[in-house]
């Protein structure tokens, strides 16, 4: 059992073995969200949810509806029950990035997606499903930001949340051209965690690293795209 504080309202999360634990990366983002009245009144999609912290934490903001959805069912096994003991309705559905919400159109998207580089093809059942994104770190991010246009309403808005090691460049470039108008709206400088020194390590293995690789520290970006009205 753990109690974690996200985005200033106390959220009681149990986080089953196997299940992505909320780190700065979430709790960066929540806080935003939070502390900009963006899911008041609005329709909310939470994409790899996880443990469903952002949706907690949007549910808590006032969200008009708020859907949650990863490919664990362990995941959304946990996002159900911590949506119960939180008080909080929420959707949970199951499945690859926006598939399951085919033709839906959302206020807000917000987006915490697995973005460490590792073996170049994704894990199917592993605890490292949940923060490996593939050789570059970007496959599942990519995904996300090709498709996102098509589920924002006019003036609608994602956020994505990443460290500079997976692109920050790279994120901004795709969504742009997909038709929405981005920005860097947070960064937070801190050290890195297991999972992050393991991938500046493997990233340094292959000659080829960014320089926030060669640094004890992580940049986390959280960069907004919003749908023009």
């Amino acid at each position: 059992m753990s109690a974690a504080t996200l985005a200033h309202a106390p959220l009681r999360l149990r986080v089953l073995p196997g299940v992505w634990r909320p780190h700065s990366d979430a709790r960066m983002l929540a806080r935003y969200v939070f502390e900009h009245g963006l899911a008041e009144g609005r329709d909310v999609l939470d994409v790899f949810t996880g443990s469903g912290a952002l949706a907690l934490a949007a549910a808590r903001g006032g969200a008009r509806s708020v859907t949650a959805i990863d490919l664990s069912r362990r995941s959304l096994v946990a996002v159900r029950f911590n949506a119960w003991r939180n008080r909080v309705h929420l959707r949970t559905v199951r499945g690859d990035v926006f598939a399951p919400v085919a033709g839906e159109r959302f206020d807000l998207i917000l987006a915490n997606p697995p973005y460490f580089p590792g073996a170049a093809r994704l894990p199917d059942h592993s605890a490292a499903r949940a923060w490996e994104g593939g050789y570059d770190g970007r496959v599942l991010v990519d995904r996300l930001c090709t498709s996102a246009a098509r589920h924002l309403r006019q003036g609608g808005q994602l956020l994505i949340v990443h460290n500079t090691m997976t692109g920050e460049s790279e994120t901004r470039r795709r969504l742009e051209s997909d038709g929405l108008h981005t920005e860097v709206v947070l960064r937070h400088r801190g050290p890195l965690g297991p999972v992050g020194r393991a991938a500046a390590a493997l990233l340094r293995e292959r000659e080829t690293p960014p320089a926030s690789a060669d640094s004890d520290e992580e940049e986390i970006v959280v960069i907004a795209g919003t749908q023009q009205s």
